[in-house]
């Protein structure tokens, strides 16, 4: 049996930006990406510590370091800058290598930058 597990997750990142009028989407800094093993234009869903949203859209890799976590698109109705998001990707395994598997765990710092 295949089932859908976890496979990586940005926790509590800040929204920096929300821009309406652009085709949906979601745009990460791209050293955030990389190391919750997330590849552009891939699925994920967030849900949005503020107000309740969860919705899915899929990822823009946004510039190395800059900090960006923008939505982009309808999706920038569902929450406002500076709103803390968690950003989901998941990944289809076989049971016995989903009760091994060990999801990537990415904490950004309050400017949305990796903690070393």
């Amino acid at each position: 049996m295949i089932i859908e597990v976890l496979k990586s997750k940005i926790h509590r990142a800040k929204v920096t930006q929300a821009e309406l009028n652009y085709v949906g989407s979601i745009t990460i800094d791209e050293d955030l990406i990389d190391a919750a093993n997330i590849i552009p234009n891939e699925k994920v869903q967030i849900v949005n510590n503020n107000n309740g949203a969860r919705f899915e859209t899929y990822v823009i890799k946004g510039e190395r370091g800059s900090g960006t976590v923008c939505l982009n698109g309808a999706t920038a109705r569902l929450a406002q800058v500076g709103d803390i998001v968690i950003i989901m990707s998941y990944a289809y395994m076989e049971q016995a290598e989903a009760r091994e598997y060990k999801p990537l765990l990415v904490f950004p710092d309050t400017d949305n930058k990796l903690i070393k």
